[in-house]
């Protein structure tokens, strides 16, 4: 999975933002607000990996249980596919 070329990260005041750009302005309003986690997953969504890699970066990085990173990651693909983010 990877995110799509159109939605870019953008740190402003401390804070993460995914918006859209091209053609992607035209179906996608608005914008995504992340946290560290997220943007730190966003960062490995820019190349096409997979959940037992997004996993592994997670444990490595962070102090969390496989239990709770699994389902964090889970949740969080969830939410860019809502957004359709994702190709």
């Amino acid at each position: 999975m990877k995110v799509k070329e159109d939605f870019l990260l953008r740190e402003v005041a401390g804070c993460y933002v995914v918006v859209p750009v091209g053609k992607a302005t035209v179906d996608f309003n608005g914008m995504l607000n992340l946290n560290d986690t997220g943007a730190f997953l966003w960062e490995h969504l820019q190349q096409d990996t997979t959940k037992e890699e997004l996993l592994k970066s997670m444990m490595e990085t962070y102090e969390v249980t496989e239990e709770l990173a699994s389902k964090d990651i889970d949740n969080f693909i969830k939410k860019l596919e809502d957004a359709g983010v994702l190709e």
